[in-house]
């Protein structure tokens, strides 16, 4: 029997990306009805599916291989009172299915009697037999064993374990898995949602249940007014779905200028040297005031000390938004750069206080569902950085891919995480290239995108040196890419 999922839901049961499903979509080969794609249509475009390889099974799996562990059952489970609730939810449901199905069937018995005594009365009447040989062949199929909806299976069994969130008015989706809150979820997923403190204390994060049911996670000091009880706010820091599926109402950002200036006096976890000239540098916000950005955007890193003049520099971050307290930079050395001789020179260390002022910058990925390209040269992949980790949260790009120019021998600092990518992600690849004059370097990337890439209608990333950034913008737009479908960061 044919079952209707989301898009969202298919991807994770065939174990696909959202965006290559989208595409299909798009391009035609896969039809909606309504938002929803049926399974046998699911299986006729994906004949070969294996779902003994989903990331459901394997997780199930684990769980069983590893004896539910604590640290497992608290990333891939959801506490108990949370799962009993769901469980007991789809049990009301069985049980409703149920008894709706023994009540047609004793209306269908109940007229099979009736029929056969209408012919024991009058044997000749060829009307009611063919009625009574219609409903004894129905009933008959209607009890026969159909082969069973592996997909359909699979979506019962998500259902427990991941709740399912859509967002109104914008129709945006995301799982919540394991433990987290409704706030960790949403950013983990990508959504650029309004909060401040994350304990319960602010309120920033209050939104309102349309449907479904929240559990509540822990204690928050905020407190609702009776009237926004009664219309079903709570506070996404504080709760979790309890409910398969659950639909709020909230408003999100829509670009840069939604996010409110911050000034937060943060800690430094640490500092890692990543080459001679290149440390990455780590803040840590206080739990109960987390920066609020965009990826791709900049912050004001200020440090002042009795005896020293002020060090200030606006710095990209290189971290997700989806990990709003732990901030991280890649900084380099500059004779001109007041807080990088500072962080140089050892006087920033380990345990200081460090002010972050900001965000800034419209450096942010776009709405969209076309082929992402980034190019970075040096620290520009900083926010580049940032900007995929985004990308990748949202899954909603069918590939990503990466043109990193070094103009030095150890300016590919981080080559390690753009091999993680790829080796864990199939619609991820990157390039690593050299050479000592950026805009020379930008010509080279040129070519190999255009080998590539250039008969492909997708979003174009570019962070670095003004040289690098100018000469690789022409040559896209001298090739037909619209100016629209270009964003650049020159650093």
């Amino acid at each position: 029997m044919s079952h209707q999922v989301s898009v969202w839901r298919a991807a994770q049961l065939l174990g696909v990306a959202r965006g290559v499903l989208q595409q299909k979509v798009r391009d035609g080969s896969l039809v909606l009805n309504d938002g929803w794609v049926s399974t046998d249509v699911l299986l006729k475009l994906y004949p070969d599916a294996q779902l003994e390889e989903s990331g459901l099974l394997e997780r199930v799996s684990q769980i069983r291989d590893e004896a539910f562990g604590k640290r497992l059952r608290e990333r891939l489970l959801p506490s108990q009172e949370v799962l009993a609730q769901r469980l007991f939810a789809q049990s009301q449901e069985l049980a409703d299915v149920r008894k709706h199905l023994q009540r047609y069937h004793e209306l269908v018995v109940g007229l099979q009697q009736d029929i056969r005594q209408q012919l024991d009365q009058h044997p000749g009447a060829a009307d009611w037999l063919a009625l009574e040989q219609q409903i004894t062949q129905g009933l008959a199929q209607a009890l026969a064993t159909e082969p069973v909806d592996m997909l359909e299976v699979m979506d019962d069994m998500l259902k427990i374990m991941t709740a399912q969130v859509t967002v109104r008015p914008s129709g945006h989706q995301f799982p919540v898995e394991g433990r987290a809150n409704l706030l960790q979820a949403g950013l983990h997923a990508g959504l650029k949602l309004n909060y401040g403190c994350g304990n319960g204390s602010c309120g920033m994060c209050k939104v309102r249940v349309i449907s479904g049911e929240v559990a509540k996670t822990q204690h928050f000091d905020y407190a609702l007014s009776e009237a926004e009880k009664a219309q079903g706010y709570t506070l996404m820091c504080c709760h979790t779905a309890a409910s398969s599926e659950l639909t709020l109402e909230l408003l999100e950002a829509c670009d840069p200028r939604d996010i409110p200036v911050q000034m937060i006096a943060t800690q430094v976890r640490a500092i890692t040297k990543l080459a001679p000239d290149t440390v990455l540098l780590h803040l840590q916000t206080p739990r109960s005031h987390r920066l609020r950005f965009l990826a791709g955007q900049s912050v004001q890193v200020g440090w002042t000390l009795a005896g020293h003049e002020d060090a200030s520099t606006s710095y990209p971050l290189a971290s997700c938004p989806c990990d709003e307290r732990n901030l991280l930079f890649f900084i380099t050395r500059n004779a001109t750069d007041s807080f990088a001789q500072r962080l140089f020179a050892g006087d920033i260390k380990q345990g200081s206080t460090v002010t972050v002022v900001g965000p800034s910058g419209e450096f942010v990925l776009a709405e969209g569902h076309r082929p992402l390209v980034f190019a970075a040269c040096d620290a520009g992949f900083g926010p580049i950085k940032s900007l995929i980790e985004h990308a990748l949260s949202l899954d909603a790009a069918p590939s990503l891919s990466l043109f990193w120019l070094a103009t030095r021998p150890d300016g590919h600092f981080y080559s390690n995480q753009c091999r993680a990518w790829s080796e864990a992600l199939d619609q991820f690849e990157y390039e690593l290239d050299t050479h000592p004059d950026a805009a020379l370097g930008a010509w080279q990337i040129a070519q190999a995108m255009r080998a590539d890439l250039f008969d492909i209608d997708c979003d174009f990333y570019l962070a670095g040196p003004v040289e690098f950034v100018r000469a690789l913008h022409d040559e896209l737009r001298t090739s037909g890419v619209a100016e629209s479908q270009i964003a650049s960061l020159v650093l």
